[in-house]
C-alpha cells in the first residue's frame, strides 16, 4: 500500500513539475510573441522616419541624387501654343551628422542643368549637344549648407540653410537661359507629422531664398521668394507611400521690378529599395500663374542613407 502511494506521489509531482514547465515555456513564447509584436510595430523603414525634417546621427551620411524635368509649351505671356521648352535640374547633396544629439548636420549641394528650347524634344536635354544654339548645359552653382534643430524638444522640425554660388558665365547666351547669375540665400523650414498607426503622415515646407547681386545679370537678382508646400502620404506598407502635393511660389519685388507667382499641384511614390535605398518619383502641374510658364515635371530621386 504505502508503495502504491509513492507512486501516486511521484507521478502527480512529475505531472505537475511537467505542467508548470510548459505554463512557464507557454507564458515565455507569448511574452517573445509580444516582444516580436511590438519590435514589427516600431519597426519603420527610412521613407518613414527619415522626412527632410529628420537629422542624421553623428557618423551617418545622408546623399540624395533627385531629377527634376520640367516642360512647358504654354506660358502667362501668351496665349495658345508656344515652342516647347525644356528644363533639367540634376541635384546632388550630401550632408553628415556632427555631434551626438542629431541636431546638427553639414553637407554641401551641387546643381547640374541642361536646358533646350526652340521646339526642340523634351528629351534633347539628355543629348547635352548646344545643337544650333539651341541648348546649353553644365555645372551651374555650388551651396555650402547646415540642417539644424532650433529646439531640441521639437525634432520633427528642421531648418536648412543653403547659400548657393553661381558657375555660370552669361545667364542666357543666344536666347537660351542656363541659371540664374547670382547668389541665393536659401532656407528651407521643414516640418512633419505622423498620424497613430503609422499609416498617414503629414509634411510641410516653407522655403526662401534671398536672390542678390547686378540687376542687369539677372532677373532675379533683388528679390525674395516664398514657396509654401503641403505633402501628404498614405503608406500601404512600411516600404511603400503614395502621396499628393500642393506647392506655391511667390516672389517678391525687392528692386528689380520683376514679380512672379505660380501654383502647382502634384503625386508621386516612394518605394524601399533596400535597407538603406529608397526610390521617389514625382510629377507636378501647373495648374496657374503669373510671369511664368504653365509646364509640369517629371521628377526621379535616389535616396541613400548610411
Amino acid at each position: 500500500m504505502k508503495k502504491i502511494i509513492r507512486k501516486a506521489l511521484l507521478i502527480v509531482f512529475l505531472v505537475g513539475a511537467y505542467s508548470m514547465y510548459g505554463q512557464e515555456k507557454n507564458m515565455a513564447e507569448e511574452s517573445t510573441m509580444k516582444d516580436d509584436e511590438k519590435m514589427q510595430k516600431s519597426t519603420q523603414s527610412n521613407i518613414q522616419q527619415y522626412t527632410p525634417s529628420k537629422l542624421m546621427g553623428k557618423g551617418q551620411w545622408d546623399v540624395k541624387w533627385f531629377n527634376n524635368l520640367y516642360t512647358q509649351t504654354e506660358s502667362t505671356f501668351s496665349e495658345g501654343k508656344e515652342p516647347r521648352q525644356t528644363f533639367f535640374t540634376s541635384t546632388l547633396e550630401l550632408y553628415t551628422g556632427v555631434g551626438s544629439d542629431k541636431r546638427w548636420n553639414l553637407g554641401t549641394i551641387l546643381e547640374f542643368r541642361s536646358n533646350a528650347v526652340g521646339g526642340r524634344k523634351a528629351l534633347d536635354v539628355f543629348k547635352f549637344d548646344g545643337e544650333d544654339n539651341s541648348a546649353r548645359s553644365g555645372l551651374t552653382s555650388i551651396a555650402p549648407s547646415v540642417k539644424f534643430v532650433p529646439f531640441s524638444s521639437v525634432n520633427n522640425f528642421s531648418i536648412q540653410s543653403s547659400f548657393f554660388i553661381p558657375l555660370v558665365d552669361n545667364e542666357s547666351e543666344n536666347g537660351v537661359f542656363l541659371d540664374q547669375k547670382g547668389y541665393t540665400w536659401q532656407n528651407r523650414f521643414f516640418y512633419d507629422h505622423t498620424f497613430s498607426g503609422n499609416k498617414w503622415q503629414l509634411f510641410a515646407e516653407l522655403n526662401s531664398e534671398l536672390h542678390f547681386g547686378k540687376k542687369e545679370e539677372s532677373f532675379a537678382n533683388n528679390s525674395l521668394s516664398l514657396s509654401p508646400g503641403v505633402f501628404l502620404s498614405y503608406f500601404p506598407s512600411n516600404k511603400f507611400t503614395v502621396l499628393a502635393l500642393a506647392q506655391h511660389s511667390q516672389r517678391l519685388d525687392l528692386g528689380n521690378d520683376f514679380s512672379q507667382d505660380f501654383s502647382a499641384l502634384g503625386g508621386g511614390l516612394k518605394y524601399q529599395l533596400s535597407g538603406a535605398l529608397n526610390l521617389e518619383l514625382l510629377y507636378t502641374n501647373f495648374v496657374r500663374g503669373a510671369n511664368t510658364g504653365l509646364g509640369e515635371t517629371f521628377n526621379i530621386g535616389l535616396r541613400g542613407i548610411f
